[in-house]
């Protein structure tokens, strides 16, 4: 098992690479950052359950098939858009979710928002920037004035928090 501070040096050092290499895969700037970001999270969790020999390796592969996995989604949404209005009518009803679903939702929504204002200032800026401003962490570590790891570190401190608070609820 690889030490958190291990992983994240494996990224930072590697980022760049890694949005590159999606990018290619995806022909999207924007889908490559989301992909590569939620490939570092998903490979964090991983080194924590298990050793990983080649992390670096493991990290592309997980790159590798998260885009895979937004290129079929993508596929699919298009698909839908060339259905006729009846069979779209249909998904659309398929789609909605049930009053249950709705209100766990709202509640969830509730708990993320309170663990936001228990975050120190910076900490939620910077969430906030990268998460509703769709902010690279290069803008968010300039307009901060940190570090491009500082940033990517407050917005997964942040990301982190919430997910504790959600564990614990």
């Amino acid at each position: 098992m690889q030490s958190g501070s291990d992983t994240l040096d494996i990224y930072l050092v590697h980022r760049g690479e890694l949005v590159g290499y999606a990018r290619k895969i995806l022909g999207d700037d924007f889908h490559a950052e989301d992909v590569v970001q939620e490939a570092y999270f998903q490979f964090v969790k991983a080194t924590q359950e298990k050793n990983v020999v080649e992390p670096l390796a493991y990290l592309y592969g997980i790159v590798r098939n998260r885009c895979f996995d937004l290129q079929r989604k993508l596929a699919r949404d298009q698909s839908r858009g060339d259905l006729d209005a009846n069979a779209a009518l249909s998904l659309l009803f398929e789609e909605i979710p049930s009053i249950e679903r709705n209100v766990a939702a709202r509640q969830e929504l509730e708990v993320v928002r309170k663990a936001l204002d228990e975050l120190p200032e910076r900490c939620r800026i910077a969430f906030e920037m990268h998460r509703f401003g769709n902010f690279t962490y290069k803008k968010i570590s300039e307009k901060l004035g940190v570090s491009m790891g500082t940033a990517h570190s407050l917005v997964f401190q942040a990301l982190e928090y919430c997910s504790e608070k959600l564990e614990l609820d």
